[in-house]
């Protein structure tokens, strides 16, 4: 054999005919491929329970927050209705755990209030009247006059109270020197109804008291005071009705309707949200209002008369930066008086003395000064 035919022959041995690639067998990829463990094993979970899933989900919210809206509607009907024959809920901080479960399931029990003395608790002069609302609806009141020519100040109570529950200050206005008018809001004491709208509609029997004292009454000037609910009142007054006395006083005024209901969560102990905002929600609808427009700061801004206000430092219900909120909006002549380590109650109980010293300074200069008077906050 030739040397050119032995080398051809070891070519043909070592080197394979035609293209490589085509000699690759075709179960071998040509790129790496990621390969997961147990990648028989998934199965993606079908459509069907998937869908079932979501739906079951979506109805589960749909009970609960019917179920909350539910819980809300009968907690805002017991908060402005009064009941016969039932024993009044305890402050928040003086529930037990038990209790504020019960509280929360059910709803509060406010009984109607009762007005259980006499107007002679007042002076052998008082009398018991009772005023008529446009109406219809019927306010009991009482009056007693004070010296001949005296200003005359028309008082309103609180949520939940009567008329005697502004007996401390109407004694105090009688040593002053001035005639006083207790007034029973609607659902409370001698007056007819039986629920509360929290100022709302109350602010309607303020302006029917200021209508009967102008006509029925003798008095040189007129001042309302008001409590908590009472000071709301008077301002809606002031705003929805036209009423101008000569000079008013608030004492714990809230500066809105859902900041009020927020505080008394906070008090029970559990989150405000949402539960606060559905309570004023299903109130204002059940009484025929918009609950977010009941805001005593956006009255003040219709106030022209001298104001006071007075306010604990401590109050829990209506914080006193509210306060300072509401005192903030009035444009006119206006004074705000803060008593330390107060709740939300009477200061006239805690600091008579300094209680007349301010009123007492605050009238003789509304009833006597211009209305461009200076205001002033101590």
């Amino acid at each position: 054999m030739s040397a050119s035919r032995a080398m051809q022959s070891i070519e043909d041995k070592c080197v394979p005919k035609g293209d490589l690639r085509n000699e690759i067998p075709q179960s071998v990829p040509s790129k790496p491929r990621l390969c997961l463990a147990n990648s028989r094993d998934f199965k993606p979970m079908p459509r069907s329970k998937t869908k079932r899933i979501f739906i079951a989900f979506a109805a589960l919210l749909a009970m609960g927050f019917i179920a909350l809206n539910i819980l809300a509607y009968r907690h805002a009907y017991a908060m402005m209705h009064f009941t016969a024959g039932s024993l009044r809920t305890q402050q928040p901080e003086k529930l037990t755990t038990r209790q504020k479960i019960g509280v929360l399931l059910h709803g509060v029990s406010l009984p109607r209030p009762q007005t259980t003395v006499s107007p002679s608790v007042l002076g052998p002069a008082s009398t018991a009247l009772t005023i008529v609302c446009a109406n219809g609806i019927k306010l009991g009141a009482w009056h007693c006059p004070g010296p001949n020519g005296s200003p005359l100040v028309i008082l309103f109570h609180s949520y939940g109270g009567d008329k005697s529950g502004t007996l401390s200050e109407a004694r105090a206005f009688l040593e002053l020197g001035y005639s006083v008018l207790l007034v029973d809001f609607r659902g409370s004491g001698d007056s007819s109804e039986s629920y509360t709208t929290i100022g709302f509609y109350e602010g309607d029997d303020v302006a029917a008291a200021v209508r009967f004292a102008r006509e029925h009454l003798p008095h040189t000037k007129i001042i309302l005071y008001g409590e908590s609910m009472g000071a709301a009142a008077i301002l809606r007054a002031v705003h929805a009705c036209g009423v101008q006395p000569d000079a008013i006083i608030l004492e714990a005024v809230f500066d809105n309707l859902l900041n009020t209901v927020r505080h008394r969560f906070e008090a029970m102990g559990v989150p405000s949200f949402p539960g606060a905002a559905l309570l004023v929600f299903w109130g204002g609808r059940q009484a025929g209002f918009d609950g977010f427009a009941h805001n005593p700061v956006q009255y003040a801004a219709d106030v022209k008369c001298p104001i006071l206000f007075l306010h604990g430092a401590a109050d829990p219900r209506a914080h006193i930066d509210e306060a300072r909120r509401v005192f903030a909006a009035v444009p006119g002549p206006k004074t705000l008086k803060e008593f330390p380590r107060i709740g939300h109650e009477a200061s006239v109980v805690r600091f008579p003395d300094e209680w007349k010293k301010t009123v007492e300074q605050f009238c003789r200069q509304a009833l006597q000064s211009p209305s461009d008077a200076p205001a002033v906050a101590k």
